[in-house]
């Protein structure tokens, strides 16, 4: 089945596109979702100035995706959990936890930028990659240690104090 993408979709094409795709998916998926409709010169015409725009936009986002790629070359981040004696975490660190590390040293990195196939479950470090696009990508090197034992503890302290936190919470529950 033709269509033409009324908007990008990943792995597909880009605004503006004929594509041919299964008619299940072009059902189901594309048509529901209005990101295609049907292939005819009136709607091609509607669409070449969405395609302009569409096109600039990409390529400002693919200069900025590769500023930070080169950015994030040597970067690491810790994340602290509380794990049990054995280095088993009582709860696991994903996609959300890493992005929002990395977006404490300043990086503008998503949670849907952050691959990971499962959530980490152990005190490790290991070495995440980072899709931006099909071609920009990058590595960060993720350390996940127990709680009260990261390289970052003292920074971390001076901003939030542990004690007053607590105090409050308590007068919340009265």
């Amino acid at each position: 089945m033709r269509l033409l993408l009324l908007k990008d979709v990943r792995k597909l094409g880009h605004v503006g596109d004929i594509v041919d795709v299964k008619a299940g998916y072009a059902r189901n998926y594309l048509l529901p979702q209005l990101l295609a409709t049907d292939p005819t010169e009136e709607n091609i015409k509607a669409i070449e100035e969405e395609r302009k725009r569409a096109t600039s936009e990409r390529a400002r986002r693919q200069t900025e995706f590769l500023e930070l790629a080169e950015k994030l070359g040597d970067a690491s981040v810790t994340i602290e959990a509380t794990a049990n004696p054995e280095g088993t975490l009582y709860g696991s660190v994903g996609s959300e936890e890493i992005a929002a590390a990395l977006q404490a040293q300043g990086f503008a990195v998503l949670p849907k930028h952050v691959q990971l196939d499962s959530p980490i479950r152990t005190l490790d470090n290991l070495v995440v990659n980072l899709e931006f696009t099909d071609e920009i990508t990058a590595q960060v090197k993720v350390w996940v240690v127990r709680e009260g034992a990261g390289e970052h503890v003292d920074e971390s302290a001076e901003p939030s104090d542990d004690g007053e936190t607590y105090a409050e919470d308590e007068s919340e529950e009265e």
